[in-house]
């Protein structure tokens, strides 16, 4: 009997348990069935206001902002080469010396012409004062005189006309020193010391001015005529262009726009913009592309909201907000345009309140949830 007891009292006690398992097992169902389903879980971003400014992405060409080829005005042989290629030179700085001493003979010859001329000059000069004061007593003819006149004026002529040859001859000697005529930086030369080079032959070098660099866009015209209709000032632009480089960097100067075509491209139906930039650096170069990002420079600002949390039925759009008792609240709300992912809120909200992000479509408006912040994105 004592061992028939036992047995059966374990057999309850595995009764019991089994009875237990179960209960835990079906009790949440009783609970969801009597209407006590948990509170889903939401999360939320607080209501804040953000820079909003307008801004807009152009592709861009950088482009040089003077550009000079060196010319032989005269023909010669090189004779010196002053820079190295690459090197920056300043306006007026000597590049090329071509040889000098023919030029200097031409010169000294054209300098003693003009002096015999002189020379001359004052004879004849002399001579028709003497010939004047002889034909006021009628001791010489009036013919000697016209000749003694016309041979002064002939003099004169002399003289002119050899000096202009002095000026022409002394023009081809300052031509055998080639300057550069602006600020900017050497390329390749194309002849080397002791090259015959003259007026027919190709450019000696170029010069280039990168600082500052100009860069240029095409913009639509929607945005000219939109930009004309607010007034457009290029001493006092309403907008400042900043560049994004190939490698994703931010440049770190600001330019200005300096000039709008006057005309619309045909074949693309937009019009030339062009911008100026600093480039000390000389980060940017000529024919390199970049982002332009042409921004307002009085800047706006707006409540704003990510677009996963704006929804929109028949009556328009709406967020889920967070109230101040974990209930799922919806709000009827008037959007303006997307920037960055979010909506722009222009009624219907205010700065603090809290708007469900994720897990709207197990909210429903009036019921509970189980609310958490939103995690910002790492980098954000």
């Amino acid at each position: 009997m004592p061992h028939a007891y036992s047995r059966a009292t374990r057999c309850v006690s595995v009764a019991l348990i089994a009875l237990a398992i179960l209960f835990q097992a079906v009790a949440p169902t009783f609970a969801q069935s009597n209407g006590e389903r948990p509170a889903p879980a939401v999360t939320y971003v607080v209501v804040d206001t953000h820079d909003v400014t307008p801004q807009f992405e152009h592709p861009g060409r950088a482009e040089a902002l003077e550009t000079v080829e060196l010319r032989a005005r005269v023909e010669g042989f090189l004779q010196k080469r002053n820079f190295r290629e690459g090197a920056d030179v300043k306006a007026g700085e000597t590049l090329f010396m071509i040889e000098r001493a023919p030029y200097e003979v031409v010169v000294d010859q054209r300098t003693a012409e003009v002096a015999a001329a002189d020379a001359a000059l004052v004879n004849a000069a002399a001579d028709f004062k003497r010939k004047s004061a002889l034909a006021k007593r009628n001791d010489v003819s009036q013919a000697s005189l016209d000749q003694s006149r016309a041979a002064l004026e002939s003099a004169r002529a002399d003289v002119l006309r050899l000096k202009a040859s002095l000026r022409a001859a002394q023009l081809d000697l300052d031509y055998t020193t080639i300057k550069s005529p602006i600020n900017g930086t050497t390329g390749i030369p194309r002849y080397s010391v002791g090259n015959l080079v003259g007026p027919s032959s190709e450019p000696l070098a170029t010069v280039t001015t990168i600082d500052p660099i100009h860069v240029n866009i095409q913009v639509s015209e929607k945005q000219l005529i939109d930009a004309r209709r607010r007034g457009i000032d290029l001493d006092n632009p309403t907008v400042a262009p900043a560049l994004l480089l190939s490698d994703g960097s931010s440049y770190p100067f600001e330019g200005a726009f300096d000039f709008l075509a006057p005309t619309v491209d045909r074949g693309t139906d937009t019009v030339t913009a062009r911008a100026k930039f600093p480039n000390p650096e000389k980060l940017l170069l000529p024919g390199q592309f970049v982002t332009v990002i042409v921004r307002q420079k009085q800047p706006e600002s707006a409540l704003s909201v990510p677009q996963a949390s704006v929804q929109q039925d028949a009556k328009g759009y709406f967020v889920l907000l967070v109230g101040a008792d974990d209930t799922a609240e919806l709000r009827r709300i008037s959007v303006g345009r997307q920037i960055d992912g979010d909506w722009v809120v222009l009624d219907g909200l205010a700065g603090g309140e809290r708007v469900i992000v994720d897990g709207i479509q197990k909210a429903a408006p009036g019921a509970k949830v189980k609310a958490s912040p939103r995690t910002p994105a790492k980098g954000s």
